[in-house]
């Protein structure tokens, strides 16, 4: 009997902690000030899921490494891919982008979620600059499209790549 209520009691818990992180990606409707519906804030990592169809986890610093072996990795923009930005003191969890399109070999336009400040925090932006400020041209450092000043930033973040949303290699 103790066992059975036991491994019940495993049960209800899995399914609750599955219930909990399937609520982690949505971008369900509230209501705000003057019953005017908003949606709820999403961070960057469920919103690239989502938008690229690539299947990692963790923050966004981590899916550079954790698409090793799975998913085709490069230096070289694509419609489709994501940008891992790595994490850095003002931003520890790093930071990833869906390319929307390539404007040059320096500049692409992003969609994403949560790169914002203020009132405008967890939002998704679409169509937003990011250039290549890297010397090389590598896409190592970057800098991004904010919002707030309509301009780009000032801040020039490390980049670890592209992750491209080929079939993984791992089914290949």
């Amino acid at each position: 009997m103790f066992r059975a209520r036991i491994s019940s009691m495993r049960a209800a818990l899995a399914i609750l902690l599955l219930l909990t992180l399937a609520a982690c990606g949505t971008s369900r409707q509230t209501v705000g000030p003057g019953g005017v519906q908003v949606a709820e804030p999403i961070s960057c990592v469920p919103y690239a899921r989502a938008r690229s169809g690539i299947q990692l986890s963790g923050d966004a610093w981590q899916w550079w490494d954790a698409a090793a072996g799975r998913y085709e990795r490069g230096r070289a923009p694509r419609p489709g891919s994501v940008l891992v930005i790595n994490r850095t003191a003002r931003m520890r969890d790093g930071h990833v982008a869906v390319v929307s399109r390539v404007v040059s070999s320096r500049e692409v336009r992003v969609d994403h979620a949560n790169w914002a400040s203020g009132a405008a925090k967890g939002r998704i932006t679409t169509d937003q600059r990011v250039v290549d400020v890297s010397p090389n041209n590598d896409w190592s450092l970057v800098r991004v499209w904010y919002p707030r000043i309509n301009d780009l930033g000032t801040t020039a973040f490390p980049a670890r790549g592209f992750v491209h949303p080929r079939m993984e290699l791992a089914s290949r």
